[in-house]
């Protein structure tokens, strides 16, 4: 659900980090917010709960290109990891155009990476969204732990669909600016479509 601002010219889009707790998406948001150029980023804006931090910043990578005369401005949030904020989760899906699912490769965190990608799926059913209509992209993260699940049996348990994923290391930047160049582009896939 893109927002057109006739009068900048610019189209909004917002792309959200989904993921079960400590995946790593704050560490995904501010390692891409410390390395954006500043003339082209928002301010991060940080809403703390009891145990975890739902950010937000918006940019506009000059570099996409424009959408017949309009430049692209990605808004990024992150949901809180926790269930029992679940309507918070909710409400920062309203409006989304893209999802990045930030899996945790820790062997004992598969049960809770099934829990949220069900979560996520549940959530943009009642907010009118279709997971297997919706760009999408998944992240195993914490790649670089010593115990971790294989990427290959990550892949059958969380990518039936076998929707792009990547290996990353949030904490050092591996694997996240390609994550999000990767679901910007299917942003603008799908915005292109409907122009």
């Amino acid at each position: 659900m893109s927002f057109i601002n006739y009068s900048a010219r610019e189209i909004s889009c917002k792309i959200v980090y989904y993921g079960p707790g400590l995946c790593g998406k704050t560490t995904n948001l501010q390692h891409i917010y410390k390395k954006i150029n500043p003339d082209s980023k928002g301010k991060m804006i940080s809403l703390a709960t009891e145990t975890e931090r739902t950010l937000f910043f918006d940019f506009l990578p000059l570099a996409l290109g424009t959408i017949k005369g309009f430049k692209v401005r990605f808004h990024l949030y992150t949901v809180p990891g926790q269930i029992f904020y679940d309507a918070s989760r909710k409400l920062i899906l309203r409006g989304v155009d893209g999802v990045i699912f930030v899996a945790d490769s820790q062997v004992e965190r598969t049960e809770a990476n099934l829990e949220s990608l069900d979560n996520l799926s549940i959530n943009l059913k009642e907010q009118g969204f279709d997971l297997e209509k919706l760009p999408y992209i998944i992240q195993y993260n914490k790649r670089d732990l010593p115990n971790i699940t294989p990427v290959d049996e990550m892949e059958l348990t969380l990518n039936p669909r076998k929707v792009p994923s990547y290996a990353a290391v949030a904490s050092d930047g591996t694997g996240v600016f390609e994550t999000l160049k990767d679901v910007a582009k299917l942003v603008i896939m799908e915005l292109k479509k409907k122009a």
